[in-house]
């Protein structure tokens, strides 16, 4: 048999629709060559509770730049003392002595795709940020605005939730002749959880609306700004004393699981009679922390971010935000595991007996599985009758001392009933 010729095959290829519909992929469009960087430099505002995890986006930068850097400075210093956050490889400079998280958080500052990460933002980082080049040429500003939530509000009763999440109109606290101040509440979230009874947040920052803002720091036709901004001039000295105060609302709700079966409800019922907890814990991405006890311990959600609804638990038992929000005047505390406005999980500070699996959730979905383990300082002297375990470990070897006794005294009593038969038996036949 003779192989066929290669016109031939030429020919059956041609007659493939596939091969006849092929195209070939066009090369991606750099996104910075569709937008130009402005010709003169305004600063965005932004506001946002502190706490949370705020991402600025570089949203252009010339051609030939082929890495930025990210440059910080108060709204009262000059330019010749803006600051750079990073170098042009990405490398931070700054001092992270003063970082309020766990030991493995080195900075709260890191760069990813040209955009500046600041984790758990506190009101002192508040500010200007710039995107630029290692020469201070500027493409890119922001004006950051972190304000506190000192004041807080809980409403317990379940909300069926509805396709209305319109967000409410704004709440109006002072007017005067130049400006009027007002909380602005964003929409409500989802229900952080599905299944249970979860939670609805929302967050009230403070606004301004006048129409002596600065243009600089404000966009075209555009009349309101945060309060802490910038854009407010100086003359509106009122509104620095804290006339108004950013919020926070939590409230219940219970939403049922949408795309539930009836094989995924049977699989989970086996999952947790061996012991698994649920079929979803197969497919949870696991993380493992390890920590020192005795120190403050900041535990994130993986892919979280300020505008979604997280959730935590610990094992099956939910940990509600109603009893540990941390801030404002409101907030528990006194308590040692708190839930900041940023979503995070808050040791403060973490112990031995904290130990064990967290799962959050985003969205109202499962998101990961976290496998906590706070372990003894190495080198710490600690007596054994300080460990949380000691009392059950009495309690144990007691329960275990007192069975022994028993199955012993037990024995020598039958034993001794054994003898004494034995001996009645000895002298009746005498």
């Amino acid at each position: 048999m003779t192989p066929p010729s290669y016109p031939l095959l030429v020919i059956l290829l041609l007659l493939i629709q596939e091969v006849c519909s092929y195209e070939a992929p066009e090369e991606e469009v750099d996104v910075f060559e569709r937008k130009a960087c402005p010709a003169f430099l305004t600063f965005i505002n932004v506001a946002y509770l502190a706490g949370v995890t705020v991402e600025l986006p570089c949203h252009c930068k010339p051609k030939q730049i082929q890495s930025v850097v990210w440059f910080y400075r108060t709204r009262v210093d000059s330019f010749e003392e803006t600051r750079a956050l990073t170098d042009h490889h990405g490398n931070k400079l700054l001092d992270t002595s003063k970082v309020p998280h766990s030991g493995d958080l080195r900075s709260r500052f890191s760069i990813r795709l040209f955009r500046l990460m600041i984790f758990r933002a506190g009101s002192a980082d508040s500010g200007l940020y710039l995107c630029g080049s290692a020469h201070k040429d500027f493409f890119y500003a922001y004006d950051v605005d972190i304000q506190e939530a000192r004041r807080l509000s809980f409403s317990p009763s379940l909300t069926k939730l509805t396709s209305d999440n319109t967000t409410e109109k704004p709440r109006i606290i002072s007017t005067k002749s130049m400006y009027q101040v007002f909380t602005h509440f964003r929409p409500w979230s989802v229900c952080d959880r599905c299944g249970v009874p979860g939670e609805q947040v929302r967050a009230g920052l403070c606004y301004v609306h006048s129409k002596y803002l600065h243009v600089r720091y404000r966009q075209t036709n555009q009349t309101a700004a945060s309060c802490g901004s910038g854009a407010v001039p100086m003359a509106f000295g009122s509104l620095k004393h804290g006339q108004v105060e950013a919020g926070l609302e939590v409230k219940s709700c219970q939403v049922t699981c949408s795309n539930q079966t009836s094989s995924t409800s049977k699989l989970s019922t086996v999952m947790k009679f061996l012991g698994f907890g649920s079929s979803s814990d197969l497919e949870l991405p696991v993380f493992f922390l390890n920590h020192p006890e005795d120190s403050v311990l900041t535990m994130g959600c993986p892919g979280a971010q300020a505008d979604m609804a997280v959730a935590w638990d610990r094992g099956s038992e939910p940990i509600y935000r109603s009893k540990h929000l941390s801030g404002g005047n409101l907030g528990p505390q006194s308590s040692r595991l708190q839930i900041d406005t940023g979503h995070h999980l808050l040791f403060k500070p973490a112990q031995t007996e904290d130990s064990g699996v967290y799962y959050c959730w985003i969205q109202g979905r499962p998101a990961a599985r976290i496998n906590l383990l706070v372990h003894v300082r190495l080198g710490k002297r600690r007596s054994v009758m300080s460990h949380p375990e000691f009392p059950r470990a009495v309690k144990t070897v007691l329960i275990s001392y007192a069975v022994m006794v028993g199955v012993f005294l037990l024995l020598v009593l039958g034993r001794a009933v054994m003898r004494h038969r034995r001996d009645s038996t000895v002298n009746h036949l005498d």
